[in-house]
Protein backbone atom coordinates (compact mmCIF):
# COMPACT_ATOMS: atom_id res chain seq x y z
CA UNK A 1 0.00 0.00 0.00
CA UNK A 2 2.63 2.55 0.87
CA UNK A 3 4.68 1.21 -1.93
CA UNK A 4 1.64 2.33 -4.31
CA UNK A 5 1.51 6.04 -2.71
CA UNK A 6 4.81 6.47 -2.92
CA UNK A 7 4.83 5.33 -6.99
CA UNK A 8 1.65 7.53 -7.15
CA UNK A 9 2.84 10.62 -5.46
CA UNK A 10 6.68 10.34 -7.74
CA UNK A 11 4.20 9.72 -10.81
CA UNK A 12 2.05 13.02 -10.38
CA UNK A 13 3.61 16.69 -10.30
CA UNK A 14 0.59 18.17 -9.60
CA UNK A 15 0.93 16.01 -5.88
CA UNK A 16 4.26 17.25 -5.94
CA UNK A 17 3.34 20.49 -6.74
CA UNK A 18 0.48 20.42 -3.91
CA UNK A 19 3.01 19.08 -1.11
CA UNK A 20 5.62 21.72 -2.08
CA UNK A 21 3.30 24.69 -1.82
CA UNK A 22 1.77 23.50 1.85
CA UNK A 23 5.75 22.61 2.66
CA UNK A 24 5.64 26.69 2.09
CA UNK A 25 2.49 27.50 3.89
CA UNK A 26 3.01 25.57 6.88
CA UNK A 27 7.11 26.55 7.53
CA UNK A 28 6.92 30.14 6.07
CA UNK A 29 3.52 31.78 7.72
CA UNK A 30 4.71 30.68 11.24
CA UNK A 31 8.58 32.04 10.44
CA UNK A 32 6.81 35.47 9.25
CA UNK A 33 4.90 35.75 12.11
CA UNK A 34 8.02 34.82 14.56
CA UNK A 35 10.25 37.28 12.69
CA UNK A 36 7.20 40.02 12.86
CA UNK A 37 7.13 39.47 16.42
CA UNK A 38 10.95 39.59 17.38
CA UNK A 39 10.70 42.88 15.09
CA UNK A 40 8.28 44.39 17.17
CA UNK A 41 9.71 43.59 20.74
CA UNK A 42 12.75 45.16 19.25
CA UNK A 43 11.65 48.47 17.93
CA UNK A 44 8.92 48.49 20.97
CA UNK A 45 11.82 49.78 23.18
CA UNK A 46 13.43 52.30 20.24
CA UNK A 47 9.79 53.92 18.60
CA UNK A 48 7.20 53.09 21.05
CA UNK A 49 4.53 50.88 21.04
CA UNK A 50 3.07 52.16 18.20
CA UNK A 51 5.94 52.75 15.94
CA UNK A 52 6.87 49.28 16.52
CA UNK A 53 4.02 47.35 15.64
CA UNK A 54 3.50 49.70 12.70
CA UNK A 55 6.64 48.17 11.04
CA UNK A 56 5.90 44.80 12.29
CA UNK A 57 2.66 45.12 10.11
CA UNK A 58 4.86 46.07 7.27
CA UNK A 59 7.17 43.06 7.44
CA UNK A 60 4.25 40.71 8.30
CA UNK A 61 2.91 41.96 4.87
CA UNK A 62 6.61 41.49 3.22
CA UNK A 63 6.53 38.13 4.41
CA UNK A 64 3.08 37.06 2.93
CA UNK A 65 4.20 38.63 -0.39
CA UNK A 66 7.25 36.34 -0.46
CA UNK A 67 5.13 33.47 0.78
CA UNK A 68 2.61 34.03 -2.58
CA UNK A 69 5.27 34.66 -4.96
CA UNK A 70 6.68 31.19 -3.67
CA UNK A 71 3.46 29.66 -4.20
CA UNK A 72 3.29 31.50 -7.62
CA UNK A 73 6.97 30.07 -8.90
CA UNK A 74 5.30 26.46 -8.03
CA UNK A 75 2.11 26.52 -10.44
CA UNK A 76 4.50 28.06 -13.27
CA UNK A 77 3.50 31.68 -13.61
CA UNK A 78 6.35 33.65 -15.11
CA UNK A 79 7.28 35.85 -12.50
CA UNK A 80 9.31 37.85 -14.52
CA UNK A 81 6.19 39.00 -16.74
CA UNK A 82 4.51 39.33 -14.00
CA UNK A 83 6.62 41.76 -11.81
CA UNK A 84 7.18 43.96 -15.57
CA UNK A 85 3.36 44.48 -15.53
CA UNK A 86 3.04 45.03 -11.94
CA UNK A 87 5.96 47.52 -12.43
CA UNK A 88 3.91 49.46 -15.08
CA UNK A 89 0.92 49.30 -13.51
CA UNK A 90 2.72 50.19 -9.86
CA UNK A 91 4.01 53.61 -11.92
CA UNK A 92 0.65 54.25 -13.05
CA UNK A 93 -0.98 53.52 -9.55
CA UNK A 94 1.92 56.27 -8.01
CA UNK A 95 1.06 58.88 -10.34
CA UNK A 96 -2.87 58.49 -9.82
CA UNK A 97 -2.43 58.43 -5.93
CA UNK A 98 0.53 60.32 -4.69
CA UNK A 99 -1.47 61.82 -2.00
CA UNK A 100 -1.66 57.88 -0.35
CA UNK A 101 1.90 57.60 -1.21
CA UNK A 102 2.42 60.73 0.70
CA UNK A 103 0.51 59.72 3.85
CA UNK A 104 2.63 56.43 3.89
CA UNK A 105 6.10 58.16 3.66
CA UNK A 106 4.56 60.72 5.79
CA UNK A 107 3.37 57.83 8.42
CA UNK A 108 7.15 56.72 8.17
CA UNK A 109 8.54 59.95 9.66
CA UNK A 110 6.26 59.81 12.41
CA UNK A 111 6.77 56.58 13.65
CA UNK A 112 10.49 57.65 13.24
CA UNK A 113 9.93 60.68 15.32
CA UNK A 114 7.78 59.89 17.29
CA UNK A 115 6.02 62.99 18.33
CA UNK A 116 3.10 61.72 20.06
CA UNK A 117 2.72 57.97 20.94
CA UNK A 118 -0.74 56.02 21.52
CA UNK A 119 -2.57 57.24 24.16
CA UNK A 120 -1.36 60.68 24.14
CA UNK A 121 -3.49 63.58 24.13
CA UNK A 122 -2.95 65.95 20.99
CA UNK A 123 -4.31 68.83 19.34
CA UNK A 124 -4.41 69.30 16.01
CA UNK A 125 -6.27 72.42 13.81
CA UNK A 126 -9.44 72.43 15.77
CA UNK A 127 -9.29 68.51 16.94
CA UNK A 128 -8.22 67.35 20.55
CA UNK A 129 -8.67 64.00 21.52
CA UNK A 130 -6.88 60.87 22.58
CA UNK A 131 -4.40 59.21 19.79
CA UNK A 132 -6.18 55.72 19.50
CA UNK A 133 -3.69 54.33 16.56
CA UNK A 134 -1.21 55.51 14.09
CA UNK A 135 -1.87 53.74 10.35
CA UNK A 136 -0.01 53.62 7.64
CA UNK A 137 -1.85 56.08 6.00
CA UNK A 138 -3.50 58.27 8.79
CA UNK A 139 -4.14 58.36 12.15
CA UNK A 140 -7.66 57.66 14.07
CA UNK A 141 -8.10 60.54 16.71
CA UNK A 142 -11.04 59.75 19.89
CA UNK A 143 -11.97 63.26 20.80
CA UNK A 144 -13.07 64.09 24.14
CA UNK A 145 -17.33 64.06 23.27
CA UNK A 146 -16.42 60.51 21.88
CA UNK A 147 -16.06 60.91 18.04
CA UNK A 148 -13.81 59.50 16.06
CA UNK A 149 -11.85 61.51 13.97
CA UNK A 150 -9.37 60.02 10.86
CA UNK A 151 -6.79 62.60 10.07
CA UNK A 152 -4.18 61.97 6.80
CA UNK A 153 -0.33 61.50 7.60
CA UNK A 154 0.13 64.12 5.43
CA UNK A 155 -1.89 66.60 7.62
CA UNK A 156 0.17 65.87 10.50
CA UNK A 157 3.76 66.44 9.03
CA UNK A 158 2.07 69.53 7.37
CA UNK A 159 0.53 70.79 10.66
CA UNK A 160 1.71 71.92 14.14
CA UNK A 161 0.55 69.41 16.19
CA UNK A 162 0.08 69.91 20.04
CA UNK A 163 0.78 67.37 22.45
CA UNK A 164 -0.46 67.78 25.69
CA UNK A 165 0.36 64.77 27.27
CA UNK A 166 4.04 64.94 26.33
CA UNK A 167 5.55 66.25 29.88
CA UNK A 168 4.55 64.75 33.66
CA UNK A 169 3.05 68.34 34.64
CA UNK A 170 1.79 71.27 33.29
CA UNK A 171 0.91 74.66 34.24
CA UNK A 172 -2.68 76.29 34.38
CA UNK A 173 -2.52 79.93 34.03
CA UNK A 174 -5.46 82.05 34.57
CA UNK A 175 -6.09 86.45 33.78
CA UNK A 176 -7.67 87.93 36.79
CA UNK A 177 -8.46 91.79 36.99
CA UNK A 178 -9.29 93.68 40.28
CA UNK A 179 -10.39 97.58 41.07
CA UNK A 180 -8.16 99.98 40.86
CA UNK A 181 -8.77 100.38 44.69
CA UNK A 182 -7.09 97.74 45.88
CA UNK A 183 -3.44 97.17 47.04
CA UNK A 184 -0.56 94.98 44.14
CA UNK A 185 1.03 93.40 46.73
CA UNK A 186 -2.31 91.82 49.01
CA UNK A 187 -3.99 90.97 45.47
CA UNK A 188 -0.61 89.31 44.50
CA UNK A 189 -0.39 87.48 48.26
CA UNK A 190 -4.16 86.24 47.79
CA UNK A 191 -3.44 84.82 44.75
CA UNK A 192 -0.48 83.08 45.78
CA UNK A 193 -2.18 81.83 49.06
CA UNK A 194 -5.56 80.48 47.22
CA UNK A 195 -2.62 78.89 44.64
CA UNK A 196 -0.83 76.83 47.25
CA UNK A 197 -3.93 75.77 49.18
CA UNK A 198 -5.39 73.62 46.89
CA UNK A 199 -4.29 70.03 46.93
CA UNK A 200 -3.19 69.11 43.54
CA UNK A 201 -1.03 72.30 42.92
CA UNK A 202 2.32 71.19 42.77
CA UNK A 203 4.86 72.73 45.41
CA UNK A 204 7.80 72.64 43.07
CA UNK A 205 8.04 74.58 40.53
CA UNK A 206 6.01 76.88 42.69
CA UNK A 207 3.14 79.16 41.28
CA UNK A 208 4.14 81.80 38.95
CA UNK A 209 2.26 85.26 40.20
CA UNK A 210 2.71 88.40 37.36
CA UNK A 211 1.02 91.73 37.61
CA UNK A 212 0.36 92.17 33.64
CA UNK A 213 -0.34 95.87 34.06
CA UNK A 214 -3.37 98.59 34.03
CA UNK A 215 -6.34 97.18 31.42
CA UNK A 216 -9.62 99.54 30.98
CA UNK A 217 -11.10 99.49 33.94
CA UNK A 218 -8.73 96.81 35.84
CA UNK A 219 -5.57 95.83 37.56
CA UNK A 220 -4.25 92.40 35.54
CA UNK A 221 -2.79 89.74 36.97
CA UNK A 222 -1.90 86.31 35.69
CA UNK A 223 -1.64 83.43 38.39
CA UNK A 224 0.17 79.96 36.42
CA UNK A 225 -0.30 77.26 39.29
CA UNK A 226 1.70 73.64 38.22
CA UNK A 227 -0.08 70.56 38.58
CA UNK A 228 0.58 66.94 37.07
CA UNK A 229 -1.16 66.17 33.30
CA UNK A 230 -3.77 63.65 35.69
CA UNK A 231 -4.94 66.59 37.46
CA UNK A 232 -5.62 69.45 34.96
CA UNK A 233 -9.10 69.54 35.09
CA UNK A 234 -9.29 69.51 38.52
CA UNK A 235 -7.04 72.37 38.81
CA UNK A 236 -9.12 74.12 36.05
CA UNK A 237 -12.23 74.03 37.57
CA UNK A 238 -10.69 73.93 41.36
CA UNK A 239 -8.81 77.03 41.32
CA UNK A 240 -11.07 79.65 39.61
CA UNK A 241 -13.64 79.17 42.58
CA UNK A 242 -10.77 79.17 45.35
CA UNK A 243 -10.25 82.52 44.17
CA UNK A 244 -13.46 84.17 43.96
CA UNK A 245 -13.83 82.62 47.78
CA UNK A 246 -10.94 83.72 48.84
CA UNK A 247 -11.30 87.66 47.01
CA UNK A 248 -15.27 87.64 48.41
CA UNK A 249 -13.80 87.29 51.77
CA UNK A 250 -10.92 89.49 51.86
CA UNK A 251 -12.99 91.99 50.05
CA UNK A 252 -11.56 92.32 46.81
CA UNK A 253 -13.36 93.49 43.84
CA UNK A 254 -13.20 92.14 40.85
CA UNK A 255 -14.80 94.46 38.38
CA UNK A 256 -17.08 95.00 35.19
CA UNK A 257 -17.34 97.40 32.61
CA UNK A 258 -19.79 100.16 33.04
CA UNK A 259 -21.28 102.56 30.32
CA UNK A 260 -23.18 105.86 30.77
CA UNK A 261 -25.37 106.83 28.46
CA UNK A 262 -25.91 110.57 27.92
CA UNK A 263 -28.03 113.14 25.53
CA UNK A 264 -25.95 115.28 22.92
CA UNK A 265 -27.71 118.60 23.31
CA UNK A 266 -26.26 119.29 19.72
CA UNK A 267 -28.84 116.09 18.59
CA UNK A 268 -31.94 118.08 20.67
CA UNK A 269 -34.65 119.52 18.77
CA UNK A 270 -34.83 123.05 17.42
CA UNK A 271 -37.71 125.01 18.24
CA UNK A 272 -39.34 125.96 15.05
CA UNK A 273 -41.37 129.32 15.06
CA UNK A 274 -43.71 129.63 12.47
CA UNK A 275 -44.29 133.42 11.12
CA UNK A 276 -47.87 133.63 9.84
CA UNK A 277 -47.78 135.28 5.99
CA UNK A 278 -48.72 139.30 5.71
CA UNK A 279 -52.30 139.56 4.91
CA UNK A 280 -52.85 140.48 1.43
CA UNK A 281 -53.94 144.38 0.21
CA UNK A 282 -57.44 144.61 0.31
CA UNK A 283 -59.39 146.31 -2.59
CA UNK A 284 -58.83 149.82 -2.81
CA UNK A 285 -55.98 149.85 -0.24
CA UNK A 286 -52.24 150.53 -0.87
CA UNK A 287 -49.92 148.33 -0.13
Amino acid sequence: MLDDLNALFWSSPALQKASRVLVILITGVPIVLLISRITAGILHRRLGQQGGDLLARIVRYAGYLLILIAILEEFGFNLGAVLGAAGIAGVAIGFASQTSLSNLISGLFIVGERPFEKGDIIEVGTFTGTVEEIGLMALTLRTFDNRSVRIPNETLVKTNVVTVTRYPIRRIDLTIGVSYNEAIDRVMKILREAAEDHPAVLDEPEPVIVFNGFGESTLNFMIGAWTTKEDVIRVKNGLPRRIKEAFDREGIEIPFPHRVLTGNRSMEPIPVVVVPDPKPPENGDKP
